[in-house]
């Protein structure tokens, strides 16, 4: 094992041991987000941004975090540290292990902000330019193994935070309406956290902030 896949074992193990996992998984519809990342793709590529469904959930993400905030905290002992910033990591596999790259104060940073970041953090972990304080002090992280066709993923919380979003494929599929069965682009988010300080009532509310969001994207 590298120094690196040492690290992340003990990190994954720690993490397993500490924290008492939960995940819940919501189907969500991207459609509106679809339409308007197709209107405004090339839009975004002049500004030097790639414009990514990842884009749109870590906005939709940022928001739920501000409603629900027990989210966006940590525990220490006994004590809950309710973080003051939404800092939000953003899993990014690498051909020798992965890095957790952060964007910081996410909530106040518009769609063209977040697309950018992401981009230029992802393609520095690849490079291996990322400083040390890029991927440090997050609160909450998002991970996409719907990258490679995943419909679900469980992810293991990154400590010491209490919450993980994993991402599906984002994809077309036969749905229901109306008594009507049409297509619409859809995707399977799931939430994983820790049940000592979060139920699971809390837990579907984060989600359906952010599924609200998600569905109905506004204009920006």
């Amino acid at each position: 094992m590298t120094v690196m896949r040492k690290r992340i074992a003990e990190h994954m193990i720690m993490s397993r041991r500490t924290s008492a996992h939960v995940h819940s998984v919501f189907e969500m519809d991207f459609s509106k987000v679809d339409q308007i990342r197709k209107a405004r793709k090339s839009e975004f590529e002049q500004s030097g941004a790639k414009l990514t469904y990842l884009s749109f959930i870590t906005t939709a993400v940022a928001t739920a975090l501000r409603k629900v905030p027990v989210l966006n905290a940590s525990l220490e002992g006994s004590d809950v540290l309710y973080r003051k910033e939404v800092n939000i990591g953003i899993a990014v596999a690498l051909d020798w292990g992965l890095i957790v790259p952060v964007i910081r104060n996410a909530d106040k940073k518009s769609l063209l902000e977040i697309s950018k970041e992401i981009v230029d953090l992802a393609a520095r972990a690849r490079e291996k330019k990322l400083k040390p304080d890029e991927v440090q002090g997050g609160t909450f992280t998002i991970t996409n193994p719907g990258v490679y066709g995943a419909l679900f993923g469980m992810a293991i919380i990154n400590q010491p935070q209490v919450g993980i979003l994993g991402v599906g494929a984002v994809e077309k599929r036969p749905v229901v309406i109306n008594d009507a069965v049409t297509i619409r682009v859809r995707a399977y988010l799931s939430i994983g956290y820790d049940h000592r300080i979060i139920d699971g009532a809390v837990a579907d509310e984060f989600m359906v902030e952010v599924k609200k969001m998600i569905e109905d994207y506004p204009e920006q």
